[in-house]
């Protein structure tokens, strides 16, 4: 057996979070060497295209556009990806674990959905797939999900993770700008993506809590047992709306054990505006976690760039060259049962907020009030906001208290046939995560 002499990693991507991995690694060569023990060096990058313009200089006999000059090569002990995306991501990271190499990643749609097959194959190859930087970029949550909070039985998380819709809303809220105008200046900064279709839909949210619900339940939870609605139907009067009635707007991703079912749900909710979650602003992103002995805790960061999730990839390298160096193996356990069903989204219980266009006549009040009965919804406020004289209309604004929303959905079903009932504007789900 040949003397270790360095530790080879082959990295996939270079794109931003690609990029500030290629500049950290060697900027923190010297200290990261006498920590592990050993040096870390880039040995190959694949990238699409060898002639690409690049903000980081990569040289260039390094660069590769076949990804079996990585996989096959048996001297790279670490496969970084960072390519993003289902596919080809997941067959490279397969393929390199059935190969004996670790890999770290920041692929949240693979994690989400393939994370518990790649963390068998891992534990069965005495290798290991490390992927803080799937959830939340650089604010550490994975890590203490695995390790500091396992004494816990974790009861509940209320999360802000997707910080282009953050950015967003607190646009909307802040300067009461409509949703479009708010996701153009998003696109300006850089914050949204051309096509941000998994941001303001809700989807790139429910990747992150499936991985998060996953770890805190001890069994798999996969995007598609989570619901999952976006921002797209807010408009800047429902946040005029909430200030005035003590909330804020957030797209809020949640997972909870309720009556030994798991809850797991992504979708705008009124908040509070006291508190600590609600005053989330801008690109940062927040985890809300309660655990029986810690109680409640609150980690808090940028939830994205390079710098911030290169910092939690450039950790999960570290951790796993040490235990390279060590001569450890895999070493970290996943409980994964199915003991707890998921929870229909209609058995979910939560307060509500209605906006609508009605009649500005007497009995429509009446009508309303018969068909939330009906559901067992009984209405906490009921608030005329605007009339309009010509059409001979008024905006309402309805608060009710803790209702079902299977009645609640069939509600607005009822009210959708009402004559008097011209538009349904808006329903929010409020949250007093108490």
């Amino acid at each position: 057996m040949k003397q270790r002499r360095c530790i080879n990693i082959g990295l996939m991507g270079l794109g931003v979070v690609g990029g500030g991995v290629a500049r950290i690694l060697p900027q923190k060569a010297s200290s990261m060497a006498s920590q592990i023990g050993f040096p870390l060096v880039i040995k190959r990058v694949l990238v699409r295209d060898l002639k690409k313009p690049r903000a980081v200089s990569v040289p260039s006999d390094l660069l590769t556009t076949d990804a079996k000059d990585i996989l096959d090569d048996p001297d790279i002990d670490v496969v970084i990806e960072v390519i993003g995306g289902e596919s080809p991501a997941h067959d490279y990271i397969l393929a390199a674990l059935n190969k004996g190499k670790h890999v770290v990643t920041a692929n949240k749609e693979v994690m989400a959905k393939h994370g518990p097959e790649l963390l068998a194959v891992a534990k069965e190859k005495g290798v290991d797939v490390l992927y803080e930087a799937s959830v939340g970029g650089g604010i550490p949550i994975i890590a203490p999900f695995k390790h500091d909070l396992t004494a816990n039985k974790i009861t509940a998380i209320h999360a802000i993770i997707n910080g282009t819709t953050n950015y967003i809303l607190t646009k909307m809220a802040k300067e009461n700008l409509d949703f479009g105008a708010a996701l153009e200046e998003a696109k300006a900064l850089g914050y949204a993506e051309a096509d941000p279709t998994n941001d303001i839909e809700g989807y790139d949210a429910a990747y992150k809590l499936a991985i998060l619900a996953t770890l805190a339940f001890g069994q798999t939870v996969r995007p598609a047992d989570i619901h999952c609605e976006g921002i797209t139907r807010l408009a800047a009067r429902d946040f005029r709306y909430a200030r005035e009635l003590g909330y804020t707007i957030k797209l809020v991703a949640i997972a909870k054990e309720v009556e030994g079912t798991i809850e797991a749900r992504v979708h705008p909710a009124f908040l509070p505006e006291g508190l600590l979650l609600a005053k989330v602003d801008g690109v940062f992103n927040a985890i809300y976690v309660e655990g029986d002995l810690v109680g409640k805790v609150l980690f808090y960061g940028q939830g994205a760039g390079a710098l911030p999730t290169s910092s939690a990839i450039v950790a999960d390298v570290i951790e796993v060259a040490s235990d390279i160096t060590a001569g450890v193996g895999n070493r970290w356990r996943s409980k994964q049962s199915a003991g707890m069903p998921i929870r229909p989204m209609s058995s979910v219980e939560t307060r509500y907020y209605l906006r609508m266009i009605v009649d500005d006549r007497a009995g429509v009040l009446a009508q309303i009030a018969s068909s939330l009965g009906r559901n067992s919804i009984s209405i906490a406020s009921c608030i005329q906001k605007e009339a309009n004289a010509s059409a001979k209309t008024a905006e309402i604004v309805i608060m009710t208290h803790l209702a079902r929303e299977a009645g609640m959905q069939k509600a607005l079903g009822e009210l959708r046939e009402l004559s008097t009932v011209k538009e349904i504007g808006n329903f929010v789900r409020v949250e007093g995560m108490g």
